[in-house]
């Protein structure tokens, strides 16, 4: 019922900066939280950066101060903008919403991840 469509990644130098787009679609009453989770390889997913509709933000310790979380509520979206990205930050970047569907209810939706590879 709900489609997350991510956008955004590629290779990047360290000290670089992306910036991820994420577009939820479909049939949607609202949108509670909405984030970003990465996965690297060999480790499991972590939250990134989170967001909520009324716009509080709840960030990683690795990312605080570099990486920056926003959302437009009138159009579902939600940004991830990553400056000093570090060899570290390299990971399939997931976007997830939480959100409240007719006849379902509240449920968590997932992208299908974009790759973000930083590297010399």
């Amino acid at each position: 019922q709900v489609q997350l469509v991510e956008s955004g990644g590629g290779l990047v130098q360290p000290g670089g900066s992306l910036r991820l787009s994420c577009a939820a679609s479909g049939s949607i009453f609202s949108i509670n939280a909405m984030g970003w989770y990465r996965q690297a390889p060999g480790k499991q997913r972590e939250l990134v950066a989170a967001i909520t509709s009324g716009g509080s933000t709840n960030y990683a310790d690795s990312v605080k101060g570099r990486f920056t979380i926003s959302r437009d509520n009138a159009k579902n979206t939600v940004s991830l903008q990553m400056n000093s990205l570090k060899l570290e930050d390299t990971a399939v970047y997931y976007c997830n919403a939480e959100a409240i569907v007719p006849m379902v209810g509240r449920s968590d939706y997932w992208g299908q991840g974009t790759q973000v590879t930083v590297s010399s």
